[in-house]
């Protein structure tokens, strides 16, 4: 990627991993307008062109913080109109996320509250360090979560678990955060970052058509019933057939090697 962004770090790993730091440190990381923009930007062009990257891990700057939510300093003061347009396009940076068709990794290094803890949640799964906290604080602000945190959490965590966590703003643990699904993994923080890039390297040295397909195939498939995500998995397997990397894999097993795929 070739783009130059003011509140996200992009560092390129191995080829075809892309580490994506939330970097306003000094502000918890908070997400204002700008980062709310350079992250819509960064994840629409995955969806036109994903540039040889196979795997995105995404963590905030620090140790402190992953993301504190919106930004309330900038906040205050706006109009509602002006609310409202900031809003629109946290929304849009949301969908731009979850529609991304490569795997994104959360690696949670500290605080993810409000909108960072909604954004961990759209990730197609986290890793946490152990000193992290998270929190959906909305409605002690007068306000409810507005980013994906009505819906992705309680498809992760459950109704009943969700409404809790929502309706009394209250902040959970790392370790809670795991044994209720929000988390799949809990780690010292000095191992959390190496933990994360080993498991995208492991995606991303999987055929990268078969793990979009896939991922396609369980998102959109836990939206739909049993038999209409039966019928699309069949529609999502059968676009691998003809591929190149399907003919390679079947023929790296056989001369018993380490297969080469190209996304072809």
């Amino acid at each position: 990627m070739n783009a130059t962004y003011e509140t996200l770090g992009l560092e390129r790993i191995d080829d075809d991993l892309l580490l994506v730091r939330l970097n306003r440190p000094q502000a918890a990381n908070a997400m204002n307008t700008r980062m709310g923009e350079e992250l819509l930007d960064l994840f629409e062009r995955f969806q036109l062109e994903t540039d040889g990257v196979r795997a995105i891990v995404v963590t905030g700057a620090g140790e402190k913080a992953f993301c504190a939510g919106g930004d309330l300093k900038e906040r205050n003061g706006m109009t509602d109109a002006q609310w409202l347009r900031q809003h629109a396009m946290f929304e849009r940076m949301l969908r731009a996320v979850v529609a991304c068709p490569l795997p994104l990794i959360g690696a949670v290094n500290g605080a993810a509250f409000g909108g960072g803890c909604e954004l961990a949640a759209a990730l197609d799964f986290t890793y946490a360090a152990e000193s992290a906290r998270f929190a959906l604080t909305e409605v002690t602000l007068g306000i409810m979560p507005g980013a994906g945190g009505t819906q992705n959490i309680p498809r992760a965590l459950g109704e009943r678990r969700a409404k809790e966590i929502i309706l009394t703003g209250l902040p959970f643990t790392a370790r809670e955060a795991c044994d209720w699904g929000l988390v799949n993994r809990v780690l010292p923080q000095a191992e959390l970052l190496e933990a994360t890039l080993a498991t995208a390297r492991r995606i991303a040295g999987n055929a990268p058509i078969a793990v979009r397909q896939a991922k396609q195939s369980i998102h959109r498939g836990l939206q739909m019933s049993l038999a209409d995500g039966l019928a699309f998995e069949i529609e999502c397997y059968n676009r691998m057939v003809a591929t190149q990397d399907r003919h390679e894999g079947v023929r790296a097993f056989n001369e018993k090697r380490k297969p080469r795929f190209r996304g072809e």
